[in-house]
Parts: C-alpha cells; structure tokens; sequence
C-alpha cells in the first residue's frame, strides 16, 4: 500500500509522528479540512496532469481552493492542462486517486510547487491514500518535497 511507502519514508526523515491515519476519508480538500480540523487552504493538494511528453505526469500542489488556470498552466507548461485520467493516475504518479502526495511519487513525475501554497505556516498533504494525511511546518514541507520549481498556475 503506497500510505506505507509514504510513512516510511516520513520516519526515514525524522517526520514519522506526523503522519495521521483517520477512520474517515480524507479523500478530498473539503473531507480534510472536516477531519482535520483545519481551512481548506491548508490542505496542499495535489493536481495530477499529463506532461507534454507521452507517458509523464504533472503534479502541481497548490492551496486547497485552488484551481488550475488554463492560461497561466499553457503560458508555464507550455501545453494545455489536461486532467489525468483516474484510472492513469497509479500508474503515472505511484498513487491512488485520493491519496496522490508530493512524497514516494515516480521519478518520472514533475512535481511542481504553486505559489498558493506561500501564504500558509501549516500544511496537510495527503499521506498516500484516502485516509491519510501528513502535518507539515511550510519550511520542513519544502524540505521534504522533491519539487523541481515553483509555478504560479492556479485561481
């Protein structure tokens, strides 16, 4: 199960204890945010879209409420922003859909930070499945986030 792969590699850095595992799901920003505890805006969620070349994947984490801005993505990307298909996503990114995280991903996979995500000190990413989830301080997010840039892409 990948919500192993992601604990472990948690522990392995130091952050085991901030992985939380709940009984309900946590699937989405808005199912998050209600577990947790938290705004939405502090759930880092993970965007999952197809590269420009055949048979990669695009992971931008933004603020919760954001949402990808075709514009801005083609002007970044130089491509337009395509959603990848639920059943592309595992097999593109290395996550189910509902549990898709910056951690233990593809090394195919871009992963890309949006600028959204600046204005908050707390975020929760997803911990690998649809139950988990991870505490994070901004600055030990970044610094356990394999990210190539930051993007500004989202509304």
């Amino acid at each position: 199960m990948n919500q192993l792969k992601v604990k472990e590699y948690l522990i392995n850095k130091g952050f085991g204890e901030r992985f939380i595992e709940f009984d309900e799901s946590t699937a989405t920003v808005e199912a998050a945010a209600i577990a947790i505890g938290c705004e939405s805006d502090q759930i880092a969620k993970s965007i999952t879209l197809y590269a420009p070349e055949k048979g990669y994947a695009i992971l931008v984490v933004a603020s919760g409420s954001r949402k990808i801005d075709n514009k801005l993505f083609k002007d970044t990307f130089g491509d337009k922003a395509k959603m990848l298909k639920y059943e592309d996503v595992e097999d593109l990114v290395g996550h189910r859909v509902g549990g898709v995280c910056p951690f233990e991903v593809k090394k195919s996979t871009k992963v890309y930070l949006d600028e959204s995500l600046k204005r908050q000190k707390i975020l929760y990413p997803a911990g690998g499945s649809s139950n988990t989830v991870v505490r994070l301080e901004f600055e030990e997010f970044l610094n356990l986030c394999d990210f190539i840039d930051w993007v500004s892409v989202t509304k």
